[in-house]
């Protein structure tokens, strides 16, 4: 897996295959890799974590929110079709613990903001 680090305790990931297929993947990654803050694609994350119905995405969130780390996701969200997606990612956006955004410099701009 190929890592591009930031200032700040904040990493990227590049590469394009699914890491995060469970709740304990990130933060494996994030001990690992000693940081508070990672960047990964869209692609990186598998597709149940955008079907709400499942649960992951909330429960994703609410860890990140308990241990203080943050995530980035970098990626087309404009054309969400789900209300309650494109209502979970406005929110995750405004309490900027996971957010989505459509590049890296966006998502380091914010997490350089805070």
């Amino acid at each position: 897996m190929e890592i591009k680090t930031y200032e700040n305790g904040i990493i990227e990931f590049i590469d394009t295959n699914i890491i995060i297929n469970e709740i304990d993947d990130v933060f494996s990654l994030f001990s690992i890799n000693n940081c508070s803050t990672i960047i990964i694609k869209k692609e990186n994350i598998v597709n149940t974590f955008y079907d709400l119905s499942t649960g992951f995405a909330g429960e994703l969130l609410q860890k990140f929110s308990n241990y203080g780390k943050r995530l980035a996701i970098i990626g087309d969200f404009t054309n969400i079709k789900s209300k309650s997606l494109k209502d979970f990612v406005y929110e995750s956006n405004r309490t900027r613990q996971i957010i989505f955004v459509g590049t890296i410099e966006e998502a380091l701009e914010i997490f350089n903001k805070k």
